[in-house]
């Protein structure tokens, strides 16, 4: 069974995001972690949005990438630009891919508004994820 890694600043939306579609595309073809640089918690409005879209990541937790050091990933993903420079060196042959998606939390305006980056960014997130399972879990 394959190992994936998906990988963000703070382990609090789109990493949590994508671990949540990448279990659900993958099923039982690899076992998906999210990790961060840094722990800032499982964010509700990250939580709320896949709820609306049947996934359900309520009882995600937001860890570090050092918790991980002695797994043998198949797959490190990264999902943003900083987690991208500041991604520890990892001893595996892990194939490594990068996206860049915008952080809803950064997201101002309205509640409907911060609701729609939410959502926006599900989608993009959504998107990748199937594909990334299409294209390397097969």
């Amino acid at each position: 069974m394959k190992k994936v890694l998906v990988l963000c600043t703070g382990n609090s939306c789109r990493s949590q995001i994508a671990e949540g579609y990448l279990r659900h595309f993958a099923g039982d073809k690899a076992i998906v972690y999210s990790a961060g640089v840094e722990t800032h918690g499982v964010n509700p409005k990250a939580v709320a949005i896949m709820a609306e879209d049947g996934i359900d990541i309520s009882n995600h937790t937001s860890n570090n990438v050092d918790e991980y050091g002695d797994i043998d990933f198949d797959f490190v993903i990264t999902v943003c630009d900083n987690a991208k420079e500041r991604c520890p060196y990892f001893p595996t042959n892990a194939k490594k891919f990068h996206y860049n998606f915008p952080d809803p939390a950064k997201a101002t305006g309205t509640e409907e508004e911060i609701r729609n980056a939410f959502r926006a960014v599900r989608e993009q997130i959504k998107t990748y994820s199937e594909n990334f399972v299409k294209d390397n879990l097969k």
